[in-house]
């Protein structure tokens, strides 16, 4: 078992503009209304910057940003975790568009977005880090992955980890084959040691075998939970909204589980 502490969340999502107001609804305190996920600018990128910067890039500065804010830590201090089902997806049909007609000449702007780690690039220039940043994929086990690999540093490096995990949809026709329903970001500051500013502990343990996936009792969270792979977070996000320790299981890869025990600090 790993014990982590959050010191900070940031959430951006359909109906979700930041953690403030999207606790009250996950806790069950307000209502969720669904609308198209509002992008909000991120000063941490130069105006040219911004306007070549794509959706998940955004998405993933503006979470990372927040949960830092919140914590009260400087941008460039803390490790990062970034994690996604597909990276950049606009970017992806744009270049596939481009190689698909002539002349096939890809901008360097768009290539160097393509990357999967692109939006760890743009964040350690942005916030000034020479900390460690690790990029990941998992299908639709990324956010259990990027929260594993996150406490694994914390635990073992004792290092402050923020987990950053975003996703948006793919534009027709890669829509069909791999339909993803909204733009969500979601980003958890974790620490090795509990402070006054902790929110909450998270004890995660890995397990072999199938689960029966913790689920969100609002309907319309529960088809955003399906229809965006790092919105599999969004029971732990519910876990530390509320004020009683709560057990979440996640899916992780064929045959393994990982189960997360959030009791608030």
């Amino acid at each position: 078992m790993m014990r982590v502490f959050v010191e900070g969340i940031g959430l951006l999502g359909p109906g979700l503009e930041n953690w403030s107001a999207g606790r009250e609804i996950l806790a069950g305190r307000a209502d969720y209304l669904p609308q198209p996920t509002q992008m909000r600018v991120c000063d941490m990128l130069p105006a040219a910057e911004r306007r070549r910067a794509g959706v998940p890039i955004k998405l993933a500065l503006a979470v990372g940003l927040e949960a830092l804010q919140q914590a009260g830590r400087e941008t460039g201090t803390a490790a990062t975790v970034f994690t996604s089902s597909g990276g950049d997806n606009d970017n992806v049909h744009a270049i596939n568009t481009i190689l698909a007609t002539a002349p096939r000449e890809v901008s360097p702007t768009r290539f160097h977005n393509s990357v999967h780690n692109a939006a760890a690039g743009y964040w350690c220039i942005a916030a000034g880090s020479r900390e460690p940043s690790t990029s990941l994929c998992a299908h639709d086990a990324s956010f259990a992955a990027g929260l594993l690999e996150s406490a694994v540093q914390v635990a073992v490096d004792r290092a402050v980890v923020a987990l950053i995990a975003y996703d948006h949809p793919y534009p027709q026709p890669l829509h069909a084959v791999r339909p993803i329903t909204a733009a969500f970001g979601l980003a958890l500051l974790l620490t090795p040691e509990r402070s006054e500013t902790s929110l909450a502990m998270l004890e995660l343990d890995w397990q072999p075998g199938p689960v029966t996936e913790t689920m969100m009792q609002e309907p319309a969270l529960e088809a955003l939970r399906l229809g965006v792979p790092v919105a599999r977070g969004l029971p732990v996000l519910a876990a530390l909204a509320g004020s009683a320790a709560t057990q979440v299981d996640l899916a992780y890869l064929t045959d393994s589980h990982l189960r997360v025990r959030v009791s608030p600090c």
